[in-house]
């Protein structure tokens, strides 16, 4: 095994040691993340659908940076995204 791989093969050990304490002792948090993220994610979806029929050209897309934003503000991260997206449309 070469150096690299060896590094790889660690660094996957280690995140999955800390994804098990993590689970262990912070389901609360984790549980929260994932019900902002999908919350985020139909809010995104609805949005964009009230204002395309609307006309508006805003849009925001679904990828992993807009559900982090969406996981880790909550409503105010959706917010902050079509914020972005406003001062782009002026």
């Amino acid at each position: 095994m070469d150096q690299k791989m060896g590094m790889v093969v660690l660094a996957i050990i280690c995140g999955i040691i800390l994804l098990v304490l993590l689970l262990r002792k912070r389901a609360q948090i984790i549980l929260n993340f994932l019900v902002r993220t999908v919350l985020g994610a139909i809010m995104i979806l609805l949005v964009n659908d009230i204002l395309q029929k609307q006309g508006f050209d805003i849009y925001v897309g679904l990828n992993p940076v807009t559900l982090l934003t969406s996981g880790t503000l909550g409503f105010p991260g959706v917010a902050l995204l079509y914020g972005i997206e406003v001062t782009k449309f002026l």
